[in-house]
């Protein structure tokens, strides 16, 4: 039994065989498993050799590359935990992240030092280039690792707040390891598949990505940002490297649909479509199972506090006929409970919050005992020893074959373009801003738009509150649609009535 990530790929950096295959297969060209060992262990001495705290957070801003990789692995090597950054977020909100987190250090490239230089505050600041070896030693490394316990922190992926300041999610060895060892077996992955990655490094399906690659030895392809773009071009990359597994948000595969791409470029070398993050309309899904017969697809489910993902559902051609896709069954080592307000176990087909336990959970929230006391909690069905699960907020219904079906969000939050939002965070933005009195958003999942309802004594230019919100925010966060009012609604108890905002300027009823 593995204890922590590390000592897998430990064990075999001297194996010849697997060093010369190919990891990574970036726009700097191809890493071998060997150099890309070599890298993070040149990475991870300097580390251990500067840093004596383990447990804890090390910021790795970098874009997706083997380089980036190679730090995430140097900092498992110093016992402590990654958390990849968004290199092209507002600097405001890296400043937030990096106030919540206090790393250790971050490890950063020389063209991002001066983007952090303003934001960083007393961080120090490795910037990569400037550490170089021809070799490293590896009995340091060995040693840190030996203290490094499967409940020990891996990694902090960042995602939105609903104060305005983003929560830092903390993940474990153990549930690392478990959730792989499940979802090999489970989806029959790892069999040296050629991953064509298309999400960012702090998305949590990275997470899967970049252990296939550094347990399994797949070869992880780095699809270029840009080509989500453009739907033609990405089909064309992923049969010149003859990608075989991809794990993507639906967004793109429903543009790629829309565009009849796929008459032309028939992905033969498609074998595994796994998707998550939203719903994928029966229509666009057809439509790729129809173009790609060779391949299995797979809808796989899980909020952010989970690792990766805890429910997984194959699509079969029955569901198509039907119209409805479930969002699965658990994996083993899970439970998924369905209770309604009062605590108490759903029945079949009767709506309730899914609530999640098992290895698979996060650690909770770092630094914020409060929020991860509220949302990790005792199973009400138990009376007799601890047992947490967490509240995932969404409300599904279980069928009378088993599997669960997704129903909608209990409370504000969203996923949008594959992104799990918090419409509260938007809107504390918004209301920080100065002319701007109150603020709505609302969340229309039909045209998939966030709409900013805004208050003020008179109408603001568009163009004004995006910039000013875009210094703040991500893009994927930034409203689409923008309504003015004098006076916001109010519902009897003094609340914005939002209920009323959302017949007024809701295309489709959520």
């Amino acid at each position: 039994m593995q204890i922590n990530v590390v000592e897998y790929w430990l064990g075999h950096i001297p194996d010849e065989k697997i060093r010369g295959k190919i990891a990574v297969v970036d726009e700097e060209g191809e890493t071998t498993f060997g150099e890309l060992f070599d890298r993070g262990g040149v990475l991870g001495e300097r580390l251990v050799r500067t840093f004596s705290a383990t447990g804890r957070p090390m910021a790795v801003f970098l874009p997706k590359c083997s380089e980036q990789m190679a730090a995430d692995m140097a900092v498992l090597y110093s016992g402590n935990a990654y958390s990849n950054l968004d290199v092209k977020q507002p600097v405001e909100r890296t400043r937030r992240i990096l106030e919540q987190l206090q790393p250790v250090c971050i490890l950063t490239g020389k063209e991002w030092v001066e983007r952090l230089e303003g934001c960083a505050g007393n961080v120090p600041i490795l910037c990569l280039e400037d550490i170089e070896a021809d070799s490293y030693d590896l009995v340091c490394i060995k040693e840190r690792i030996k203290g490094v316990v499967d409940t020990d922190p891996l990694c902090i992926i960042n995602t939105s707040g609903s104060t305005g300041t983003p929560k830092g999610v903390i993940m474990n060895h153990r549930s690392v390891i478990d959730f792989l060892d499940q979802a090999c077996r489970v989806l029959d992955v790892g069999h040296g598949e050629r991953i064509g990655s298309l999400s960012p490094v702090y998305f949590d399906i990275f997470t899967m990505e970049f252990y296939l690659t550094l347990w399994k030895q797949a070869t992880f392809v780095c699809i270029p940002e840009r080509l989500a773009m453009f739907p033609e071009r990405l089909a064309s990359f992923l049969e010149e490297q003859h990608i075989d597994f991809i794990f993507w948000v639906p967004t793109v595969m429903v543009n790629m649909a829309n565009m009849d791409i796929l008459a032309e470029h028939s992905l033969e070398d498609l074998r595994k479509v796994l998707f998550a993050g939203e719903v994928f309309p029966m229509k666009h899904l057809s439509y790729w199972m129809e173009h790609v017969p060779q391949a299995e697809f797979i809808n796989m489910y899980g909020p952010i506090e989970i690792t990766v993902d805890c429910l997984y559902h194959r699509v079969t051609a029955e569901d198509i006929e039907r119209g409805e896709l479930p969002i699965g069954r658990v994996f083993p080592n899970t439970k998924a409970y369905i209770l309604d307000e009062e605590g108490r176990e759903c029945e079949d087909g009767e709506p309730g919050e899914l609530c999640i336990s098992g290895t698979s959970l996060a650690m909770g929230y770092y630094r914020d005992r409060e929020k991860t006391g509220k949302a990790f909690v005792q199973n009400p069905l138990n009376s007799c020893y601890l047992e947490t699960i967490y509240r995932t907020g969404d409300m599904v219904c279980r069928r009378e074959d088993g599997e669960v079906m997704f129903l909608g969000r209990k409370d504000f939050q969203v996923k949008h373009l594959g992104y799990r939002i918090e419409l509260g965070e938007i809107e504390a933005v918004a209301v920080g801003l100065d002319g701007i009195d109150n603020a709505c958003v609302l969340y229309d999942r039909e045209e998939k738009k966030i709409l900013l309802v805004y208050e003020s004594k008179q109408e603001m230019p568009t163009r004004e509150i995006r910039e000013k919100m875009g210094k703040i925010l991500p893009k994927y966060m930034l409203p689409t649609a923008f309504h003015h009012v004098e006076e916001m609604p109010r519902n009897p108890n003094g609340k914005i009535d939002r209920s009323l905002l959302k017949k007024r300027y809701v295309q489709v009823e959520e």
